[in-house]
């Protein structure tokens, strides 16, 4: 699936009406189709859920709201608004701004009415303001006899009290920066009446394009976005505005995407385009006469005194993804500890001592020799010349490296010379949001403003696949291409899961795939197995690393 910016969106729309000749006015009305589908689906929901005292669309058995992102799914059979049971018991509101969202608004209207919705119109702008499709929607919905409302001057003061729901349709794509009033005192009573929200494409106030929320955003059960995901969907904080995240498409092709001077290079990874896009093949099937080499060797160099669960983890998990073959490199004063805990698992003597030293370095890149890709870094520590050392491995060798925690932490204290070791578009970086804004120098909170952005710079200036780890994961490659990943759970929020992707990433490399096939594979079926894991737990705060790697 696809993932665009908002000046990508307006690139696509002018080329389906300017170019294709497909009238605004009826993209819109298909818009206007689709968030009335949904609105009725969570009314159909929320009655059903509330005849048996289950929770309503939009929210998980606890009552949390779901965060998802799913594709075009119309629930009519036969091209019909029906009526449904309970229909008359329903009143919403739609929140109309003066822009072709607030026309998407107006359209809706009229579909649930004919669902047998009770609905009213509240305007943030006096009709005369409208742009001209978004008039003509207006009008139709005069003359269909559904009341409509202005704010006046206080929008803060709408009463809410008569409805079952609001429709969002305030603000679109277009607007950027904060809102301003009227459209700020509506956003923040909408948010304070308690009423489910469905938000028309995005939620008013929401960046489209890095996912910040300012004060005044609205914050939906289900968002209906229109055609093309937006960016800002699947970041945090937006991610979380959103809610249920529902993609309909309203006749506006897929081509169009790559009929535009800026075109889309940014996808969710799904199972279609880790198929599709990146040519996976996901089903995995080994052949009769396969053997432990076929599946590669994947070489962990990392573990310390007080950090060798680290490499514990990273190494099971390399053997838990299929590969053929794992060996574990650690301080030979260390291995009385490990050896035979991990049967299937093989250790190799790589310094002397109970720590890690600059001298290793040759020992390792003779483990190399027989390796289809190192994996360094998990409970590594810091040590006397680790800078130097990092060097000697980056270029001693084109065997594939996945660098993860100190690892980083070195290369972040190299800086800008990283650029003198030579491009490696065979590496594979798997940082932190903290261990990224060391990367690149900047305060955290500053980089998670637009992850997207900041991974797909870091990853093309320097040449490597970036995995930059968190809620909704992204991957970037060195050509500038970003996936990001949806799969996950909160209870993978503990200590061990990052050494657990860096050793899923690093056996999918030596079973042959890409780093950046590897990375956003990996990272998929790493969230997927964390949702695996805490299916079975009673409470997601009892998840750990361990069961992550059982779930794989």
């Amino acid at each position: 699936m696809q993932i665009v910016t908002a000046q990508q969106m307006k690139q696509i729309d002018r080329y389906t009406i300017d170019e294709l000749g497909i009238p605004a006015l009826a993209l819109m009305e298909s818009a206007g189709r689709a968030v009335a589908e949904e609105v009725l689906d969570l009314c159909r929901s929320r009655r059903g859920m509330a005849e048996d005292g289950r929770t309503g669309a939009g929210t998980r058995p606890d009552g949390s709201l779901k965060r998802g992102v799913t594709s075009d799914n119309p629930i009519f059979e036969d091209d019909l608004i029906a009526p449904f049971d309970g229909a008359e018991r329903e009143h919403w509101l739609i929140l109309t701004g003066k822009g072709n969202n607030g026309g998407d608004g107006l359209a809706a209207a009229r579909y649930l009415q004919d669902a047998g919705v009770r609905v009213s119109i509240l305007c943030a702008e006096s009709p005369d303001r409208f742009t001209e499709e978004a008039a003509v929607q207006f009008e139709a919905v005069r003359r269909s006899g559904i009341l409509i409302l202005e704010t006046g001057q206080n929008p803060a003061a709408a009463d809410f009290t008569p409805y079952t729901g609001l429709v969002d349709a305030l603000l679109g794509v277009g607007a950027s920066g904060e809102p301003r009033e009227p459209y700020a005192g509506l956003i923040k009573a909408a948010n304070g009446s308690g009423l489910p929200i469905v938000a028309a494409d995005v939620p008013s106030g929401l960046d489209a394009d890095t996912g910040q929320t300012p004060e005044a955003c609205i914050r939906a059960v289900r968002t209906v976005c229109i055609a093309f995901l937006k960016a800002g969907l699947v970041q945090y904080p937006g991610a979380e505005a959103a809610g249920e995240v529902k993609v309909r498409a309203v006749g506006i092709p897929q081509l169009a995407s790559s009929r535009i001077e800026e075109r889309s290079d940014t996808y969710l990874i799904t199972e279609r385009s880790l198929r599709v896009t990146l040519g996976i093949d996901t089903s995995r099937k080994r052949a009769e006469d396969s053997h432990k080499g076929t599946y590669g060797h994947v070489l962990v160099v990392g573990g310390s005194r007080l950090m060798s669960g680290a490499g514990f983890m990273a190494s099971r998990a390399a053997l838990r993804i299929g590969s053929g073959l794992v060996t574990w490199a650690l301080p030979k004063a260390l291995l009385p500890n490990i050896v035979g805990h991990v049967p299937e698992l093989m250790v190799a003597e790589a310094a002397e001592g109970d720590a890690w030293r600059r001298d290793s370095a040759g020992t390792i890149l003779k483990l190399a020799e027989r390796m289809d890709v190192l994996a360094v870094g998990p409970g590594l520590g810091r040590f006397d010349g680790d800078m130097d050392w990092m060097k000697e491995l980056w270029t001693g060798s084109d065997v594939p490296l996945v660098i993860d925690a100190d690892g980083l932490n070195i290369l972040a204290d190299a800086g800008g010379a990283l650029k003198d070791w030579g491009r490696r578009e065979n590496v594979v970086l798997t940082p932190h949001p903290g261990e990224m804004g060391r990367l690149l120098g900047i305060p955290t909170a500053e980089l998670q403003r637009d992850r997207i952005g900041a991974a797909r710079k870091y990853a093309a200036e320097y040449g490597v696949t970036l995995v930059l780890k968190g809620a909704r994961t992204v991957v970037a490659s060195p050509d500038g291409t970003v996936f990001v990943n949806t799969t996950g759970h909160p209870g993978m929020s503990t200590g061990g899961t990052g050494d657990v992707l860096t050793g899923a990433i690093s056996g999918l490399i030596a079973q042959k795939l890409s780093p950046l096939q590897a990375a956003s594979f990996g990272v998929y079926l790493h969230g997927r197995a964390g949702e695996r894991a805490a299916e079975l737990r009673e409470h997601p705060s009892s998840l750990l690393a361990g069961d992550v790697i059982e779930a794989l």
